[in-house]
């Protein structure tokens, strides 16, 4: 049996106190899961993937945008949070295969949330 690769989150209280607010999931539903995706590999190619980021820790806001509140439950919000909870460094540029799976992992929580 693998693994949820979310239950991690489930037992940090700042992690697990994120939900998508009904606001949210009509933005979901009104754009489709396709189109989430995409702003979800634009926020991260853009605010999260490059080696030096000046306002790290501080780029992603806490709502406003589903993604944006996924990223602060699934600890992808700022380099140092990707260091600590997904053991991937700050100061390097992310490759294409780390951007998929925080991408994915976005998606997987997003998806969560809306059953």
């Amino acid at each position: 049996m693998q693994n949820d690769p979310l239950a991690k989150f489930a037992n940090s209280p700042f992690r697990s106190r994120f939900k998508l607010s009904l606001q949210d999931k009509a933005y979901i539903q009104q754009k489709g899961l396709d189109t989430i995706r995409l702003h979800a590999q634009d926020f991260i190619k853009t605010r999260l993937a490059p080696a030096d980021i000046p306002n790290d820790g501080k780029q992603t806001p806490m709502r406003h945008h589903p993604v944006f509140v996924a990223q602060h439950a699934t600890a992808t919000c700022c380099r140092g949070c990707l260091s600590k909870w997904h053991h991937i460094p700050a100061g390097t540029q992310l490759t294409d295969a780390q951007q998929e799976y925080i991408v994915n992992l976005i998606m997987l929580w997003i998806e969560k949330q809306l059953l």
